[in-house]
């Protein structure tokens, strides 16, 4: 096996080769540190490369996989080396939210998505690249270099996980950590022919912060495999003490949902999402194709979709709000940033348009009482390039954001689970993505489908030409 090959084997085939000791965490750790060096420098995944710190936690690792009698007991993902979204703090990593005034700014703790990795075994390589405050579905923050997609760097990585997307898809570390506020994990990994899963509302612990936007966002996995995503959900989900809301555990693991067959079930499907444009074509057929292949497992297929319109409004008001409750001064602030923050409005607009969300959104999870699935566009077109709008005001950037991302957010502000999937690729050589729902805290579903779907779909294209050397 070279170098390459090993690369872009799945997390959970690398957890066990080091059980077998047939690579060592010191090696795998070098072999990503060494990939960064080469290629990160045209594509712009990490903010931050902890060599030092990542090269400590490998050689701990390594002594103690050698004195381990019993390897049993180590944790699932033990050596496996891993990248955290700069929206996470990581003691002895700087966090800068994709803020160019903090680049300095060194925390002395692990929030808990930070700590449930570590305590599945592991090793932080650094930080990940991500949108200013997270705002943005293309990662290219004033004052950090953009990021570029591997599979055509004139093209963005998608945002506001767009980082963990590049470095996963370019072998740079087999699996990452990313959040989703309105499709900040999916959407990365359609552009970048990955699995993602946005998982349901409580599954995941905000602590020790909170939740400042009416649980809108969550962490999740972005993977190139569905078992490695769904094992990383498994390492991630679970109550921490002194969350607002939760979710108990589901009946088994995630990971073991991929081994099953889902009976027949009622599945919805759509190519658009009113009142914003049409699907493009290559976007459409992609959609149609993992229809055609859900129709062939023995689902029952009908077209629909929930009416997402009233839901657009109190939506914007609240992700506006986000940069506000920031508390960052004007300053530090993009344009964009500073006019989202602008248009807020009061604490009473805030509360106004939570409350019409949610009244909103009952009716959309009403939709699920007669589907199990929806099956939809990730974005309604393809990735954008690199700086393709970093030259409209803030009011049309916003128009081209909400048209491109339409069929995401509802499902944000819904609570809903959704994983997107890769499904073939366009003339750019751009992976194209599907997005699967599901029902409220029914992850178990969505990825017993996804599963199927993998075994079936072609995914010839997992290492991008730019990083196969």
């Amino acid at each position: 096996m070279n170098s390459v090959e090993l690369a872009f084997k799945p997390a959970l085939e690398l957890a066990q080769l080091i059980r077998d000791r047939t690579i060592s965490p010191l090696e795998l750790t070098q072999l990503y540190l060494d990939r960064i060096a080469r290629y990160d420098s045209q594509l712009g995944s990490f903010f931050t490369v902890a060599v030092d710190m990542a090269l400590a936690d490998a050689k701990t690792k390594t002594e103690q996989l050698i004195n381990t009698s019993d390897l049993k007991l180590l944790p699932p993902f033990f050596g496996v080396p891993t990248g955290i979204k700069d929206l996470n703090a990581v003691a002895g990593m700087p966090v800068t939210y994709g803020v160019a005034a903090l680049k300095n700014n060194i925390v002395d703790y692990d929030d808990g998505v930070t700590m449930r990795l570590k305590g599945a075994g592991f090793i932080i390589l650094g930080k990940t690249a991500t949108s200013e405050l997270g705002s943005f579905p293309y990662t290219e923050p004033p004052g950090f270099p953009p990021t570029r997609n591997p599979w055509n760097p004139d093209y963005t990585s998608g945002g506001s996980s767009g980082g963990a997307a590049a470095a996963v898809a370019a072998g740079l570390c087999p699996i990452a950590q990313g959040s989703d506020g309105g499709g900040s994990v999916r959407g990365p990994a359609a552009c970048c022919g990955l699995v993602g899963i946005k998982p349901a509302k409580g599954r995941i612990s905000h602590a020790p912060v909170g939740d400042y936007q009416s649980g809108i966002s969550s962490n999740g996995p972005l993977a190139r495999t569905v078992a490695d995503a769904a094992a990383l959900l498994d390492v991630m989900s679970g109550y921490i003490t002194g969350d607002p809301y939760w979710l108990p555990p589901p009946e088994i693991p995630f990971l073991a949902a991929t081994q099953q067959v889902s009976p027949p079930l009622r599945i919805a499907y759509t190519y658009d999402i009113p009142p914003f444009n049409q699907a493009e074509p290559v976007v459409k057929a992609a959609v149609e194709q993992g229809v055609k292949l859900l129709g062939t497992m023995g689902h029952h297929l009908e077209m629909g979709c929930p009416s997402i319109e009233e839901l657009i409004e109190p939506f914007i008001k609240v992700w506006q709000a986000g940069v506000g409750a920031a508390g960052l001064p004007d300053a530090a602030l993009s344009p964009f940033n500073y006019w989202l923050k602008e248009q807020a409005g009061s604490a009473g607009d805030y509360l106004q348009a939570v409350r019409q969300m949610q009244l909103i959104s009952r009716k959309i999870v009403a939709f699920f009482d007669h589907f199990d699935l929806l099956v939809l566009p990730v974005y309604l077109h393809q990735p954008i390039k690199v700086g393709e709008w970093a030259n409209l005001s803030p009011e049309e950037t916003l128009v081209k954001i909400q048209h491109w991302v339409a069929p995401c957010p509802a499902f944000n502000a819904c609570g809903l689970p959704a994983i997107t999937l890769p499904m073939g690729q366009d003339d750019n050589g751009l992976p194209v993505g599907v997005q699967l729902v599901g029902k409220p805290a029914d992850e178990l579903t969505l990825i017993r489908v996804a599963a199927q779907l993998e075994r079936v779909c072609d995914r010839q294209f997992l290492i991008p030409p730019l990083v196969n050397h």
